[in-house]
């Protein structure tokens, strides 16, 4: 008996220890393919869709619209009693005249739930094409609930670089540490959830 009790420890530190390093290695190829760059810039698609919840979104939308990349701009998750005006003044550069192009999505609080409330509006508009801004660390996981609850549009990522991530390497960063296990732990719950019994997938998780 105490030779299996033992085997079992054993068994069980060694499961600890591969996972863990699993897990390591994952979040090595995840911080190190985040991305540092906007890859197809000039590309124009029917929509632009600004995820809200860190800084430069909103004001990269607004830039791309007034721009001409895109017919219309989806800002999803925004607090309710926020309004366009309210948006127009995050940036000066941007004419007024654009107001009558900008939605508001207000159901959205969560990436899932950004994703679900675009794909609504998609519809609604007949758009087949969006231009998907949000944070370089947020893509990845962003794109995978979008491309779930948009299969059939062309989405082209459009990152924006918050600060934080500024400082190379990200590891010597306490709040870019931080930062990146966070989304990744939240990615491969994002990853994880169409196999999880319900009760484990509340509606209300961050971001």
């Amino acid at each position: 008996m105490r030779r299996r009790g033992g085997r079992a420890i054993r068994l069980f530190g060694l499961s600890i220890v591969l996972l863990a390093l699993l897990w390591l290695g994952g979040l090595w190829h995840f911080a190190a393919t985040i991305p540092t760059a906007i890859d197809d810039p000039g590309q124009q698609t029917d929509a632009i869709v600004v995820l809200t919840g860190g800084s430069l979104r909103v004001e990269s939308g607004l830039a791309l619209l007034a721009a001409g990349k895109g017919k219309k701009l989806f800002v999803s998750g925004v607090y309710r009693g926020v309004d366009v005006s309210d948006l127009l003044r995050l940036s000066r550069q941007t004419p007024d005249s654009v107001a009558c192009c900008i939605a508001l999505g207000h159901a959205a609080d969560n990436t899932a739930g950004n994703a679900r409330e675009t794909a609504e509006w998609m519809t609604a508009e007949n758009f087949h094409s969006l231009r998907l801004v949000t944070a370089s660390y947020h893509m990845r996981r962003s794109l995978l609930e979008f491309s779930r609850a948009m299969p059939a549009i062309e989405i082209v990522p459009h990152p924006v670089f918050p600060a934080t991530l500024a400082e190379r390497p990200w590891w010597s960063s306490r709040a870019a540490s931080v930062l990146v296990v966070n989304e990744y732990d939240k990615y491969l719950y994002a990853l994880a959830r169409p196999y999880l019994p319900v009760a484990l997938t509340p509606q209300g998780s961050s971001e």
